[in-house]
């Protein structure tokens, strides 16, 4: 119950992610507009992009076309004496506090939705995503700036959840959280290192130099991370601050594996794929958890990881790939595997707060797997069945 709250906020986020996707693998089909049933997925696309333009914290530039917004948070880390620029970065919708890891997470499915459906995407609308990957990549550089620490946090959650203002108005207090090696926070760090290097690859044919300077900075932010293990739940300040809003309840391992894929697909530097090699088990990768948001990675991390598999990049992959096949049966009503629970009118449910925010990450990932099948001869074998991805794109739609 108490992550319901933050979790609602954040779906929205992911929800709009999972939209510009659909969006964006209808084209592969149908023309533009792809119109069916009513819905317009053209107009849904533009309008889930320029829902981060209301989100955004910090002095905006001069061609935001969510003009009812103005500056906001333009002394971030300097007026609470932290004496650093924070300035920037995205709201958690209808607070005025920046979480850190929510939002690095948001960054990462992003830039995840750019490279897989961006190509498919109208231009001007592909230039607006990359923009709002930017946003929230400009703000991460700046938590990283620091030698020794990570900042992962501006905002009193608790007086800002007692006051409902503008962001343009807030007079809360503005309170920095960091993590650090004596304090750390693995999971901030790892999924910092994951949306930075996913972006990187949004960025590296037009701007090369910020690509590189976000892989570089990607790579520092995993051996943070990695050097310095630990939760930031399990330090008080930070727990008093963070939680339970958005509580570390899963673990940081999984961050761990997630910050490696991403390096790995963005440098395609060995080193990383020998890191998941020599840590899986001991990171928790062959744990069955059936679950990806902002807390668990696991299940992206299987579907990411299997694309090198399903390419026959590498082999030594294939217990990853199987666990995302795993994952996929689950979501197949007619397999005689043990599958998920689904509502009377066939929507994904999952016990707890905030169903959406599943149904919306699920639905991601089942197109995102489509896409790496289609480019292969593989199959999903789920028991009686064979699945193939116009079987996952019809169930994503369906969701949508």
């Amino acid at each position: 119950e108490m992550a319901s709250a933050p979790a609602h906020h954040l779906r929205v986020r992911v929800l709009l992610v999972v939209l510009c996707a659909v969006s964006a693998s209808a084209s592969a089909s149908f023309p533009w507009p792809w119109k069916r049933s009513g819905h317009d997925y053209r107009d849904a696309l533009a309008k889930c992009i320029l829902f981060f333009e209301g989100q955004r914290s910090g002095r905006l530039p001069a061609d935001q076309r969510a003009a009812w917004r103005g500056d906001s948070g333009v002394s971030d880390g300097r007026a609470a004496g932290a004496g650093v620029d924070l300035e920037g970065g995205y709201y958690d919708a209808g607070d005025n506090v920046k979480f850190g890891f929510p939002m690095a997470f948001t960054t990462t499915m992003l830039s995840w939705s750019v490279l897989e459906f961006g190509d498919d995407m109208p231009r001007e609308e592909r230039r607006h995503a990359a923009d709002a990957v930017r946003w929230g990549t400009d703000y991460l550089l700046k938590t990283l700036a620091h030698p020794g620490v990570i900042f992962m946090q501006v905002g009193d959650p608790w007086k800002d959840h007692e006051c409902w203002e503008r962001p343009e108005d807030m007079d809360t207090e503005r309170t920095v959280y960091n993590v650090s090696a004596g304090r750390p926070g693995s999971e901030v760090a790892g999924e910092t290192a994951a949306a930075l290097a996913a972006a990187s690859m949004v960025f590296r044919d037009g701007d090369r130099e910020y690509a590189e300077l976000l892989l570089d900075s990607a790579k520092k932010a995993f051996e943070f991370a990695d050097s310095h293990r630990g939760a930031y739940s399990d330090d008080m300040d930070l727990r008093a601050g963070g939680c339970p809003f958005y509580c570390d309840f899963n673990g940081y391992q999984d961050e761990l594996l997630w910050g490696a894929a991403w390096l790995r697909r963005a440098s395609g530097d060995d080193t990383f794929r020998e890191y998941i090699q020599n840590n899986g088990k001991t990171l928790g990768a062959e744990d069955s958890i059936n679950e990806f948001g902002w807390d668990n990675k696991h299940a992206g991390l299987n579907v990411l990881i299997s694309k090198e598999f399903i390419e026959g990049e590498a082999l030594s992959m294939q217990s990853y790939k199987e666990s995302a096949d795993s994952f996929i049966c689950t979501l197949i009503p007619e397999s005689s595997s043990p599958h998920i629970q689904y509502t009377p009118g066939g929507m994904i449910y999952k016990p707890g707060g905030s169903n959406m925010q599943h149904v919306t990450s699920i639905s991601f990932l089942l197109l995102t797997y489509a896409k790496y099948l289609t480019k292969s001869s593989h199959t999903v074998n789920c028991g009686d069945i064979s699945v193939g991805p116009d079987t996952l794109r019809l169930q994503a739609k369906k969701q949508v």
